[in-house]
């Protein structure tokens, strides 16, 4: 029987993951299938319900990583920790494994850039990927988080989630659109291209790390800042984040260790003909 995977989000149709998983299931000299499924928010239940033997794993994104908690039978501890799954294993007697790769992952890429130790943290955004993120970053002993949000009644959850860690973090929140400087070891984008102002950039000009989520567009204002700098300013990018996640997935899905290298590769040559580079 032909294994089948597949991305489910919306949107959906920019996702990478289709290219970096074929691309290591041609490595690995697997026929397997990947494709991407534009799911809406409430659509999920069925989607799961229609889905037959062949399948073996589903990767997720927004907006449905917690919408998912509920239809799993089990989940791992850091994706009960993150209260968002990004991965779902398909096991063949019918049960489901939550999990969420993007917090390895997300630790990984930070730490294939820099090995600079990090205290403290700022995070642009309150969602899910800020969650994910902020656990990664605590895991490396970031022991300080502060959230810049608009709205800090929709980033509750992603507060308790990150003071909920083992390791004891301090969170707070602050205004987006607040005028002080950005001070913090770390500095991680989790908000869109558009939302990420020339003020906002030139608030976070003096951290010397920059996570930037998004992999496409790219640059984004804030990583075109980093890109720019003098010095030895870091830059962690999205497609960082996108290839450790999903090689971790595919070490799921599949049980054989993944061709990181060749994800990465198929990723940045998807991202240049996109772009006409």
């Amino acid at each position: 029987m032909r294994r089948r995977c597949g991305v489910l989000g919306d949107p959906i149709a920019h996702s990478l993951s289709p290219v970096l998983h074929r691309a290591a299931y041609a490595e690995l000299g697997l026929d397997w299938g990947y494709d991407a499924h534009r799911v809406a928010s409430g659509g999920l239940p069925a989607f799961l319900a229609g889905l037959d033997g062949s399948w073996r794993g589903l990767s997720l994104t927004m907006p449905l990583k917690r919408e998912v908690l509920p239809l799993v039978d089990l989940l791992t501890d850091r994706a009960r920790l993150a209260g968002a799954v990004n991965t779902v294993v398909l096991d063949d007697d019918g049960s489901r494994l939550g999990d969420n790769t993007d917090l390895p992952g997300a630790a990984a890429a930070v730490r294939e850039r820099t090995s600079a130790p990090l205290a403290s943290a700022a995070i642009l955004g309150g969602g899910a990927t800020a969650t994910s993120v902020g656990l990664a970053l605590a895991d490396l002993g970031v022991r300080r988080i502060e959230l810049l949000v608009r709205d800090a009644s929709r980033a509750a959850e992603t507060v308790q989630a990150l003071g909920a860690h083992p390791d004891g973090v301090e969170v707070r929140t602050s205004p987006l659109d607040a005028g002080d400087e950005v001070v913090a070891d770390v500095v991680v984008a989790t908000i869109p291209a558009a939302a990420q102002t020339a003020a906002l950039v030139a608030r976070c000009a003096g951290v010397p790390v920059v996570f930037e989520a998004l992999y496409d567009p790219w640059p984004t204002p804030l990583a075109a800042s980093a890109l720019s700098a003098p010095g030895d300013r870091v830059l962690v990018g999205g497609l960082d984040l996108l290839v450790h996640q999903a090689a971790l997935q595919l070490e799921l899905f599949t049980g054989l260790p993944a061709p990181v290298e060749v994800m990465r590769r198929a990723g940045e040559q998807a991202l240049a003909g996109r772009h006409g580079s």
